[in-house]
């Protein structure tokens, strides 16, 4: 894993349309700034087949009004980091974000990882961190010689089961959407729906609709990883990271935008929260800066 020595000014995490209208405004701040996203920039938005709400596009595709914000992010120099943040720790100093290959730092944060559909599995959230985890780069060398599975609702965790074929003994893949059987290498796919994850203290298994496997781990991966999980210590209600009108979060330096801020789901709201959670960003590096 390589850690870059840099300190950015502000990370972005996300490239939908909250986090590319952060880095629009970031630019135009003249902000050090990077912005992470996954390798396919807002799928909700590309599956719309029309959007008529949002003001100067109408009777257009959700494809097309995506092609549009990309095209515009590319005329402006922009360009974002195709890696999925798995983790992010306040080190007091700045923000370090860890992804599979790469950790990054920076002073602030705007977080626009919009809002995962799956609701968590029985017994997820309980056995959270004893067995459950999000994040084979991190968790990983606990499960030397050991079985786990990977339960996967998006690509991602194709890549994150090759990588733990490499240190665990059995690896059982367990995916949530279509799957060309070629594309997972040693593990061992199982084409089942996951009920439950099962274990008192520990995770001890996994029960799926026909069948119970035994494993000592179990790594989920989302399109959205839970705010919350995340970055701990945000204030979450309801499932969305609470902001006030600046998009500010109650953790230092550290603003939201987008769907993961709650109700409604728009585009427009999207967009213009962006702006301001990247105008604040900018506002409090410079204030930061300026103390120093």
């Amino acid at each position: 894993m390589s850690t870059e020595k840099k300190v950015y000014d502000v990370a972005i995490v996300g490239c939908g349309p909250a986090g590319l209208s952060a880095a629009v405004n970031a630019k135009a701040r003249n902000l050090d700034f990077i912005i992470l996203g996954s390798e396919f920039c807002s799928p909700k938005m590309y599956k719309a087949p029309e959007i008529n709400n949002y003001l100067g596009f109408f009777e257009v595709s959700g494809e097309e009004l995506r092609q549009a914000f990309l095209k515009h992010v590319k005329a402006m120099e922009i360009k974002y980091k195709r890696e999925k943040v798995d983790n992010i720790f306040n080190q007091g100093q700045y923000y370090q974000l860890i992804s599979r290959e790469n950790i990054f730092k920076a002073n602030s944060l705007v977080l626009g990882v919009g809002v995962s559909n799956e609701k968590y599995l029985k017994g997820e959230e309980r056995l959270l961190g004893r067995g459950v985890s999000y994040c084979a780069t991190c968790d990983a060398p606990l499960y030397r010689e050991k079985n786990v599975a990977v339960i996967a609702y998006t690509e991602e965790g194709i890549e994150e089961a090759n990588y733990l074929t490499e240190i665990a003994k059995n690896v059982y893949f367990i995916p949530e959407f279509d799957i060309n059987s070629s594309s997972v290498l040693e593990a061992e796919i199982i084409e089942d729906k996951p009920i439950a994850i099962l274990g008192d203290n520990l995770v001890t298994g996994v029960k799926l609709e026909n069948r119970e496997i035994d494993v000592d781990g179990a790594f989920i991966y989302r399109e959205v990883t839970p705010p919350e999980k995340l970055l701990p210590g945000l204030n979450i209600i309801e499932k969305h990271i609470e902001v006030d009108e600046n998009m500010a979060t109650n953790l230092d330096g550290v603003f939201a935008a987008g769907d993961c801020t709650g109700q409604p789901y728009q585009l427009g709201k999207a967009v213009g929260q962006g702006q301001i959670a990247a105008l604040s960003a900018g506002s409090y590096v410079y204030q930061k800066k300026k103390e120093e």
